[in-house]
């Protein structure tokens, strides 16, 4: 599989998928979520292919969707609105959807939209020093894909959600359940490979059906719904904006991401 902006390796029956724009701490923009959705479809239907790793190049697994990437692409109308957080909305959930298991090995940032591709995996091993969270609320956006409430209880999901955290740290994250470990310093990939591949070693089939039946488990408590009824807020967040969204943008606009992201700490620097 020849792609610009992931990498795609084989180790067996393990799929390692690398997001591969390491300048950028791995952002998401469109041309590397049409590429994952692409591989990780393929992947989904090779019959030697019994687990999916993904992970991220460089110093972080991803530090979210790409703001400069959204900044160059700008939405006239809530229609194009609409469109783009499907697409984000799609990226995010084929990790729950695929019927192969998918893991995540994170280190460095794992922010934002990345967040929620990490709760969209079945397994998650972290490195000691990373930093997660969802900082949305700080600059008047939304989440996309509402897992959170999901994976953890509500009481820990609000407190993240309602305060934009964005410096949870990988044992605080295992507590609350949102993480599976920490592995030790670099060997959360060696890790996470290991795992996949016991999960590998074990029955396809039962395998297949279990996480089947998990993931069944949650639709019959209404996943489904929560989760669209949760991309329609955001796509309104998005394209109504607030006072804080514009003025995020304009900062952005004229004195780029890195004034903008400036801005949007300062607010909370003594809070």
């Amino acid at each position: 599989m020849g792609y610009e902006h992931i990498v795609v390796e084989r180790d067996g029956p393990v799929a390692l998928l690398t997001f591969n724009r390491p300048d950028r701490l791995n952002a998401f923009h469109n041309p590397l979520m049409h590429e994952t959705l692409d591989a990780v479809a393929a992947l989904d239907e090779d019959p030697a292919v019994r687990a999916i790793v993904v992970n991220g190049a460089g110093r972080a697994f991803s530090a979210g969707f790409d703001l400069k990437a959204a900044a160059e692409n700008p939405k006239s109308d809530i229609e194009d609105w609409e469109r783009q957080m499907q697409l984000q909305f799609d990226f995010i959930m084929q990790f729950w959807h695929a019927k192969t298991p998918t893991l995540s090995a994170i280190h460095g940032y794992c922010l934002a939209g990345a967040f929620e591709v990490m709760l969209a995996t079945d397994i998650t091993i972290a490195e000691p020093g990373t930093k997660l969270g969802e900082p949305e609320v700080r600059f008047g956006t939304g989440i996309v894909a509402m897992l959170l409430p999901w994976v953890t209880g509500p009481k820990q999901a609000k407190e993240i959600l309602l305060t934009g955290e964005d410096k949870l740290d990988a044992a605080e994250a295992v507590t609350m359940g949102i993480i599976n470990r920490v592995a030790p310093e670099g060997e959360a990939l060696p890790a996470t490979l290991a795992k996949a591949r016991m999960i590998a070693s074990a029955s396809e089939r039962s395998v297949t059906l279990t996480k089947r039946a998990i993931n069944q488990t949650y639709q019959a408590m209404g996943i489904d719904a929560a989760l669209r009824t949760g991309l329609d807020i955001d796509v309104l967040l998005n394209a109504g904006g607030g006072p804080e969204k514009r003025e995020f943008a304009r900062i952005r606009d004229e004195q780029g991401l890195r004034a903008a992201l400036a801005w949007r700490d300062a607010r909370f620097k003594d809070v």
